[in-house]
């Protein structure tokens, strides 16, 4: 897991010195509104290592996810005057944020005492592990890469609206209705899945509270039907999906296929793929039914339902 934070957060300073060299593809305004955006992210990131660093508890950049891109994308619309596409993507992002800011209270994510709230569960798992069971080399890892890394590459995803931003970007039109229509099916999508894991979960629960027998549907520990029949992670699926094409966004805009917003989107599915891998040894380890369904049943891809 630390190599792969430290192949990301290489890979993250690359992408900023590729997006720097970029400079002649943005106007003046594109590089004041990406200014205005970077003291954003400096305030958020900054909050969230001195209350990770104060509380111990390192989900702070998990309970501002789905709040700072609504933040980045709405300030955004507001720079551009309203902009028609602007306000779409930032509209939309909003949408996708509201959706996962609700998920991830009703798991009690959220107190407004910094130090309460849940806490990612695989964070205590990896402070377990050396080196990062070290304090001083588990210090770093938060500050560097849970706290910087994470809020950069947030960042980083929303930044096609910047792009798609420009004084010869093409009218808004079909594309970009046909995009936005895109993401708001795979904000569904999540939402079906996340509900589905959810309802599995709380009903397991209760059944285990109150003594009673978990049967094979319940006895397996982990979600297996609906969405998760496709693949083992659905949710995770769309939320890879949104980003994609929310940069698709920036093409409509100026008909080019290739611009530095695009690394965003990429190394969010680079940071997923480790996440999921991660999460994944868990699971297995905890039920024994689980390395069945990872044969069986793609990570990412909804393919599942076609395997015998």
């Amino acid at each position: 897991m630390i190599r792969t934070a430290i192949l990301l957060v290489v890979t993250l300073f690359a992408a900023c010195a590729y997006t720097y060299f970029q400079a002649p593809a943005l106007s003046d305004a594109q590089w004041a509104l990406l200014t205005d955006l970077f003291w954003i992210w400096a305030a958020f990131t900054a909050y969230t290592i001195i209350a990770g660093e104060l509380t111990g508890n390192c989900s702070q950049v998990d309970r501002l996810w789905s709040i700072v891109p609504i933040v980045y994308t709405g300030y955004a619309a507001y720079f551009t005057g309203w902009d028609t596409r602007a306000t779409l993507m930032a509209g939309i992002v909003a949408l996708w944020g509201a959706r996962l800011t609700f998920n991830f209270a009703r798991r009690g994510g959220y107190h407004w005492l910094p130090w309460k709230g849940e806490e990612d569960y695989r964070w205590e798992v990896l402070r377990q592990q050396p080196p990062l069971n070290q304090p001083f080399v588990w210090k770093l890892f938060n500050i560097f890469f849970i706290c910087i890394y994470q809020m950069a590459l947030i960042a980083l995803f929303t930044l096609p609206i910047v792009y798609a931003w420009r004084p010869d970007a093409a009218a808004v039109g079909t594309w970009d209705y046909v995009l936005a229509i895109g993401i708001v099916v795979l904000v569904i999508w999540e939402w079906l899945a996340d509900q589905q894991q959810w309802d599995y979960q709380q009903e397991k629960h209760r059944r285990k509270a109150s003594n009673e027998d978990l049967g094979p549907y319940y006895g397996k520990g982990f979600t297996h039907t609906g969405l998760w029949r496709w693949s083992r992670h659905p949710n995770y699926f769309a939320e890879q999906s949104i980003w994609v094409v929310f940069y698709g966004f920036s093409i409509s805009s100026t008909g080019e296929w290739l611009n530095a917003s695009i690394l965003g989107a990429i190394l969010l599915i680079f940071l997923f793929q480790g996440s999921a891998q991660f999460s994944e040894g868990l699971t297995a380890a905890k039920y024994p039914e689980y390395q069945d369904y990872q044969a069986k049943t793609p990570r990412f891809l909804p393919l599942g339902g076609f395997k015998k």
